[in-house]
C-alpha cells in the first residue's frame, strides 16, 4: 500500500509521522495533505533511505543531480559526487547517467548514500537500445517497461517520466514552428525522435495506466517530466511548454486517483516576471501537487555562474510556493559537473531554498538568532547557525587578526563600540 493509499484510509504511516516530527507539524495535517496529494514521501520500501517529505507546508527540498555522460563515465567519481552532495545537505539525489555501466553506477550510488534516489528510466532504455541496435529510435517498447520495472525493484524512490510528450504536444511544437533554444531535454529529444521515426504515440502516455501501476506497486513517486521545458529565456512559457504542463497536471490527478504519489516538473529557463505565473498555473491545474522546479535559470548569459542564476530563480520559486528544487552547478552548459561543482551547486540551492522559505513558511527564527549572535560577537553561535559552517569557519580563520570582531572593520567594529547596549532585549522581551 502506498503512502497515499494509507493516508486515504486514515492511517498515519511511520514515514508520515517522521516527516511531521522533522518539520514540526501536526501528524494529522501531514496525513491529510498526503491523502490530498499535496505532500509526497519518496520512500521505496525496497530500499531503506533517509526520509524526506516534499510538498505543501514543508521546507523546500533540494535535489542534487549526478550521473555519467558518454564522454566521462567514472563510477568512483559519481559515488564521490553523491557523498559530497549528501554531506553538503542535499535532500535527494538523481542519477542521470547515460554513459558507461549505468546499472552499476546506480547501484554503487545507492549503496554509498542513504539519500532517496531518483532516475529517468528513458535514459537507460535508450542507452541500451543504442548499444544493442545501433540507434535509440530502434528501441523496442518492451525494453522501456523492463527498465522501469527493474529500477523500481532496485529501490529507486522517484522517477521522472516523460508522459506529457505526445502527438498533441508534438503538433503544437510544429505549429509554433520555432524555438530559440530548441529541445534541451535528453529524454524529451530522444523520445520525440523515437515517435517521429516510428510514427507512434508515446507509450508512456498511451499506456499511462501501466506506468502508474508499476510505480504504485513499489510506492515510487511519479515525477511528471518536463521534456519540452524551455532551454532559453526566449522560449519560456511558450505554447508547447504550457501544453505539456496542462497534460502533466491532468496526469498527476489521474495517477493520484489510482493511488500513486505524484508531482509535476518545470519549467527550465524563465525570466523572473514569469515564475509566479507558472507556479500558480501548476498548483491550480494539478490540485496543488508538489512542484519540482528544474532550476529555474533566470538568464542565458552567465555560463560558469548558473548556480547563481538558478539560485535567484529558486529563491523566488520557493517563496511563491514551489516545493522541490533541482540544483544547478557552475558547470551547467559547459561540461559534466565535477565533485567541487556539486558542493557549490548544493550550497547555492540550499541558500535559495531557505530564502524562499522565509517568505513561504514565515519562519525567520534562525535569521533572528544569527542577528543576535552577530550583534554580540558570539562566533561559536554564528557558526552553529550557518548553512555552510565549514566555509564560514575557513574564511574567518584565514582573516582573523586576533580580536573579538573581524578584519572587515578592525578597531572600527560597530558591534564592539556599542557592546552591551542592546543586551537587555532578550528573547521574548524585545521590542516589536
Amino acid at each position: 500500500m502506498t503512502q497515499l493509499e494509507s493516508a486515504r484510509q486514515g492511517t498515519a504511516t511511520p514515514e508520515a509521522e517522521a516527516v511531521a516530527r522533522e518539520e514540526s507539524l501536526d501528524p494529522q495535517l501531514v496525513k491529510e495533505r498526503i491523502a490530498a496529494g499535496q505532500i509526497v514521501i519518496p520512500a521505496n520500501p525496497a530500499r531503506g533511505s533517509k526520509l524526506c517529505g516534499i510538498g505543501k507546508g514543508l521546507r523546500t527540498k533540494v535535489n542534487a543531480s549526478i550521473g555519467t555522460s558518454t564522454d566521462i563515465a567514472s563510477i568512483d567519481m559519481e559515488v564521490e559526487k553523491a557523498l559530497i552532495a549528501q554531506g553538503a545537505g542535499a535532500d535527494t539525489l538523481m542519477d542521470l547517467s547515460v554513459g558507461g555501466d549505468i546499472m552499476a553506477v546506480r547501484r554503487a550510488v545507492m549503496q554509498a548514500s542513504n539519500l532517496p534516489l531518483g532516475t529517468v528510466p528513458l535514459y537507460e532504455a535508450f542507452a541500451m537500445a543504442v548499444e544493442k541496435y545501433g540507434t535509440a529510435v530502434e528501441m523496442p517498447e518492451e525494453l522501456l517497461w523492463d527498465v522501469l520495472e527493474r529500477q523500481c525493484a532496485e529501490g529507486v524512490a522517484f522517477m521522472a517520466i516523460h508522459c506529457g510528450i505526445n502527438l498533441m504536444t508534438l503538433e503544437r511544437l510544429k505549429r509554433q514552428n520555432y524555438r530559440y533554444g530548441g529541445l534541451v531535454s535528453k529524454g524529451g529529444s530522444y523520445l520525440t525522435a523515437w515517435m517521429l521515426h516510428n510514427n507512434r504515440e508515446n507509450p508512456l502516455y498511451e499506456k499511462f495506466d501501466r506506468v502508474v501501476e508499476t510505480l504504485r506497486k513499489y510506492d515510487v513517486v511519479l515525477s511528471l517530466g518536463n521534456g519540452f521545458r524551455a532551454g532559453a529565456i526566449g522560449d519560456s512559457s511558450d505554447r508547447v511548454q504550457i501544453q505539456e504542463l496542462i497534460i502533466n497536471c491532468e496526469l498527476a490527478e489521474t495517477g493520484r486517483n489510482m493511488g500513486c504519489q505524484t508531482m509535476v516538473e518545470g519549467p527550465g529557463h524563465i525570466p523572473l516576471d514569469e515564475i509566479e505565473a507558472n507556479i500558480i498555473l501548476q498548483k491550480r491545474m494539478s490540485g496543488e501537487a508538489p512542484f519540482y522546479m528544474l532550476g529555474p535559470i533566470t538568464t542565458d548569459i552567465a555560463p560558469g555562474y548558473d548556480h547563481i542564476t538558478s539560485a535567484i530563480g529558486a529563491a523566488l520559486s520557493s517563496s511563491y510556493g514551489a516545493d522541490f528544487i533541482c540544483y544547478v552547478t557552475p558547470a551547467e552548459h559547459l561540461g559534466l559537473p565535477y565533485p567541487e561543482d556539486v558542493r557549490e551547486g548544493v550550497m547555492a540551492a540550499r541558500v535559495a531554498a531557505h530564502v524562499g522559505d522565509m517568505v513561504k513558511l514565515k519562519d525567520r527564527a534562525r535569521d533572528k538568532a544569527m542577528s543576535k549572535a552577530r550583534r554580540d560577537l558570539d562566533w561559536k553561535r554564528q557558526f552553529e547557525l550557518c548553512i555552510d559552517r565549514e566555509r564560514a569557519v575557513e574564511i574567518k580563520s584565514k582573516r582573523n587578526a586576533g580580536g573579538s570582531g573581524c578584519t572587515m572593520c578592525g578597531k572600527f567594529c560597530a558591534s564592539e563600540i556599542l557592546m552591551g547596549l542592546f543586551t537587555p532585549y532578550t528573547e521574548g522581551t524585545e521590542k516589536k
